[in-house]
């Protein structure tokens, strides 16, 4: 009779341990990613591109981060992470990237869309959009050659950020 007693008191513990852990795990799966805080004309861009943005980027599903938003999208878990409504990157100002004079940043267009492409110190790589109304910055981290990425990004950021300057 205590063995029983013993079973009774283990199971719903076991039971609570084991949800536990899985909402642990389920959770800690998925990609994050910051949400910007854009005024609220180019989150209503960012909220235009969201509606256009392709299912499959360079070969991988979408698969948007955590915390839920239409600011930042995402494809392949964090292989490739977009957000929409960053501030203006630092190195879009300096003049050594202008000239060409930096390694780790240089300006470039793909498909009708100017890019900034900044190399991190964790070797990935970030792609912030120029002479658009809204700054759109795409991180690609699993060393992947980035082209195919920003050519399948480009119609949707032409049709949903007009050409311009980023307030």
């Amino acid at each position: 009779m205590s063995s029983l007693r013993h079973r009774r008191a283990v199971l719903p513990a076991l039971a609570l341990l084991l949800v536990t852990t899985a909402g642990c795990s389920s959770a800690d799966d998925g990609a994050s990613a910051a949400v910007p805080s854009p005024d609220a004309k180019v989150a209503q861009l960012c909220r235009t591109l969201d509606e256009v943005l392709p299912a499959e980027v360079d070969g991988e599903n979408r698969d948007d981060p955590e915390p839920a938003s239409a600011l930042t999208a995402g494809w392949g878990g964090e292989a490739i992470i977009l957000r929409c409504g960053v501030g203006q990157p630092p190195k879009m100002a300096d003049p050594k990237v202008a000239g060409g004079n930096d390694p780790k940043a240089i300006a470039g267009g793909v498909d009708g869309v100017d890019w900034l492409m900044e190399e991190q110190d964790d070797g990935t790589h970030r792609f912030t959009t120029a002479n658009r109304e809204a700054y759109v910055e795409v991180r690609v981290s699993d060393g992947r050659d980035s082209t195919g990425v920003l050519v399948d990004l480009a119609p949707a950021v032409r049709e949903a950020v007009p050409e311009g300057i980023a307030s």
